[in-house]
């Protein structure tokens, strides 16, 4: 695997094999095993797959985590290696903005002025950026995202749309633990009581995901009891809710286009997300 800290250097790197279909998956780092099996799922669909880590400062609100998330560069770097990544590339700050980021990406306030966009101001505008920029830097023909991130990937489908981009996005599935707890980076900050407790947030979309498919209708109930358990085992839910998968607005009474069911609340100090397609 080849490491590039800089544009001028993959660019050239990729260059070598002009006719090579390339394949992009973007990180930040601190890799798990989700974020292995779309290094794997990109190598299904490419020659070539390229690899970034970069934490992106543009995302992370005044009060979130930018200084205290996990950098674990060395260890991801094997992590990569070893599941047959081509390239890295790693920039500093100072090469992804070396002026003040002065233009960006606007997305859709009706996509992004909800569930996690309500919840942590300007984040998708900073998502939206930094992605655009790595799509120009990389020039994939295929870039991977995972699920678990479902409003992203969302705006991101609809950028790549809009701005008539030559990529083809494919959707990770979420990979889990045993018990059920979706993978993050931030599961790491999860104290050993919290790690125990964890589960019960993926817990509460299953049942609801059982029941509208048992004929439940009532989506507001459904949404209020899952809120009504978390808190009632020390989470600070920021929301549970049902929404069209298409493009995360609320069903009309009589919609029967495909639905997801979404959640993010605090458990401790961290901030969990999840979701389940019905």
């Amino acid at each position: 695997m080849q490491i590039h800290p800089t544009i001028d250097g993959l660019r050239a790197a990729l260059a070598a094999n002009p006719n090579a279909r390339v394949a992009l998956v973007p990180t930040m780092g601190n890799l798990h095993d989700g974020h292995i099996s779309l290094m794997r799922q990109a190598r299904e669909h490419a020659d070539v797959v390229v690899a970034s880590i970069f934490i992106n400062r543009l995302q992370f609100g005044p009060n979130e985590d930018f200084d205290k998330y996990p950098r674990t560069f060395e260890a991801d770097c094997a992590r990569l290696e070893e599941a047959g990544v081509d390239h890295l590339f790693a920039p500093l700050e100072a090469e992804m903005y070396p002026t003040p980021q002065h233009y960006h990406v606007e997305p859709n306030p009706a996509h992004t002025d909800m569930l996690d966009g309500a919840a942590r101001p300007g984040h998708f505008r900073g998502m939206a950026t930094v992605v655009l920029k790595l799509f120009n830097i990389v020039r994939p023909q295929v870039a991977v995202f995972g699920k678990k991130d479902y409003q992203q990937l969302m705006i991101i489908s609809n950028m790549v749309n809009e701005f008539a981009l030559p990529i083809e996005i494919i959707r990770g599935e979420t990979c889990r633990a045993d018990d059920g707890l979706a993978l993050s980076s931030r599961n790491g900050y999860l104290s050993a009581e919290e790690r125990v407790e964890a589960p019960r947030l993926q817990r509460q979309l299953r049942r609801i995901r059982e029941r509208i498919a048992a004929g439940e209708r009532d989506r507001l109930r459904l949404e209020t009891e899952a809120v009504a358990e978390l808190a009632a085992h020390g989470w600070q839910p920021d929301y549970v809710s049902i929404r069209r998968r298409s493009d995360l607005q609320v069903p009309a009474a009589h919609d029967d286009s495909p639905l997801v069911v979404l959640a993010a609340a605090r458990l401790g100090k961290t901030r969990l997300i999840d979701n389940l397609e019905i």
